[in-house]
């Protein structure tokens, strides 16, 4: 883990000016005009910001956007103005020296977040990092090494000859969506997937460099490639020693892997024995609250899914698991509202959900009741179940769905099924008008519970029933003359329409 502080201490071409108020860092990004400046857990790079109105503007948007960090260069970064205005704010203000290229800041910065976040004590990340710049030094020529999803999972030191989407791509952490449909017009995916022969990839949009392509594979399977920038042809020796270079990568991204996989089974693991034995699920503190995540039916996919979601938006060790057949996340719900929600709490995501679905409305999160203690986090998960059950059958809309907001539901889906759980019904008028509506065709159940959720009301039963009110008198009479209905008494009311919620399946 590492800390704004932390992060400036490790590099020499760094000052702190005001500390803020952020946490751990998690990532670096370039200050887009017009777009959010950045995410809780980021540094943003104030690359192009000229003078002082231009930085407090900046440092305002970061601290709007939840921000850890905001670099500017000296002396921008040390004018009174700007510094004052950072000392109210969340972002700490960080100066960069004159004559650095933010280019080579770029490439500290991320190396120093990537190894402080590598696995321990395995060194899998920094051997990935190292064979990159044995892949620079071979092809005289910048180098990353990504994976099969093109994710960048390491890059060489040397990036001097590069070009904005190597930029893009090694600060985001993926290949930029133009930059990925110009390799899918040249066919590079459909090659990487099938073939262990390295590609030539022409120059492409917003000033891209041609490209030599190395694909690395284990046993037939595509795990990664590596990519470089070739301003000039690669000679067919070093392609030859990059190859060579490939098998040796392909042993590292494997034992990363399974490296990954142990850690999320752990984690995991130790997830499930909070919801199942109410102990501490990690270091966030209480209330937590436990969601059930939906969308979609096939559970590892929606757990691929989600963890994309929430390492996407900030949430870099996600509290995740699956059980029973369910994807559960336990999330922080603290009482106070601070400016910018946490990653991992509850109003983090009701932010993500707004922001995620939509492009797929089908994703919800169904949470249960606060638990205050961890002895408390099996009864939320027991009510998330619950809330979650009635989103899948669709009886409550997709969303973020909380318990006290339809806990009128979850009451009448238990006592639906604690009747349904019977033997059968147990008298009153219902099995004689069960047995007709069987034999003759009639509806006089749907119409009785129509009649009892409008209280009687002629009009409004028959409206809901789509019939004219003298058809509904019609079937009222009949349904007397089959078994007389007293609903004088409150509480045969109600026992009678939690017998036909149960009997028509619906709430």
């Amino acid at each position: 883990m590492i800390d704004v502080a932390g992060l400036v201490g490790s590099l020499g071409l760094l000052r702190l000016v005001t500390p803020g108020r952020g946490g751990q860092v998690h990532d670096v990004v370039l200050a887009e005009p017009g777009e959010a400046a950045g995410r809780p857990g980021e540094i943003v790079l104030g690359a192009g910001v000229s003078g002082p109105a231009e930085a407090v503007a900046l440092l305002e948007r970061a601290d709007a956007a939840g921000a850890d960090g905001v670099v500017l260069r000296a002396p921008l970064a040390r004018d009174p103005e700007v510094a004052e205005a950072a000392r109210s704010l969340r972002p700490a203000l960080v100066e960069l020296q004159p004559d650095t290229s933010w280019t080579h800041l770029i490439w500290l910065v991320r190396g120093a977040i990537d190894r402080a976040y590598a696995p321990r004590p395995s060194g899998a990340v920094d051997d990935l990092f190292a064979l990159a710049d044995t892949a620079a030094e071979i092809a005289d020529a910048p180098v990353t090494v990504e994976d099969a999803r093109s994710r960048v999972l390491a890059y060489s030191g040397r990036q001097d000859t590069t070009d904005p989407a190597r930029v893009s791509t090694i600060v985001g952490r993926r290949v930029p969506p133009q930059v990925i449909a110009h390799l899918r017009a040249c066919g590079v995916f459909r090659k990487l997937a099938r073939s262990s022969e390295p590609i030539i990839v022409p120059a492409g949009p917003d000033d891209m460099l041609p490209r030599l392509v190395v694909p690395v594979r284990a046993g037939g399977e595509w795990l990664g490639s590596i990519w470089v920038v070739a301003r000039t042809p690669i000679p067919q020796d070093r392609v030859r020693r990059l190859r060579d270079l490939a098998s040796v990568l392909a042993l590292h991204l494997l034992r990363l892997r399974a490296e990954a996989g142990v850690a999320r089974r752990v984690s995991a693991d130790q997830i499930r024995a909070a919801l199942r034995d109410g102990v501490r699920p990690g270091a966030a503190e209480p209330p937590w609250r436990v969601a059930v995540l939906g969308g979609g039916d096939d559970l590892p996919g929606r757990l691929d899914l989600w963890e994309a979601i929430t390492h996407r938006f900030g949430w870099h060790r996600p509290l995740l698991a699956d059980l029973d057949g369910a994807l559960l996340a336990v999330l922080t719900d603290p009482p106070r509202a601070g400016r910018e929600p946490d990653a991992g709490s509850m109003r983090w995501l009701r932010t993500v959900l707004a922001e995620v679905r939509a492009h797929d409305p089908g994703l919800y999160a169904a949470a249960g009741g606060p638990a205050h203690s961890p002895a408390d986090l099996p009864r939320s998960r027991s009510e998330a179940a619950e809330v979650g059950a009635l989103v899948a059958s669709g009886r409550l809309p997709p969303g973020l769905v909380l318990l006290e907001d339809v806990w009128d539901a979850v009451v009448v889906e238990r006592a639906r099924r604690a009747v349904g759980a019977g033997a059968g019904l147990l008298g009153g008028p219902l099995p004689a008008l069960k047995a007709h509506d069987e034999t003759h065709g009639t509806a006089f159940l749907p119409t009785l519970a129509a009649w009892l959720d409008h209280y009687g009301d002629t009009k409004g039963t028959a409206q809901a029933l789509g019939v004219h009110p003298n058809t509904l008198r019609y079937r009222l009479r009949r349904m007397a003359e089959v078994a007389p209905v007293d609903v004088s008494s409150p509480r045969v009311r109600l026992a009678l329409r939690l017998q036909l919620d149960a009997l028509l399946g619906r709430g």
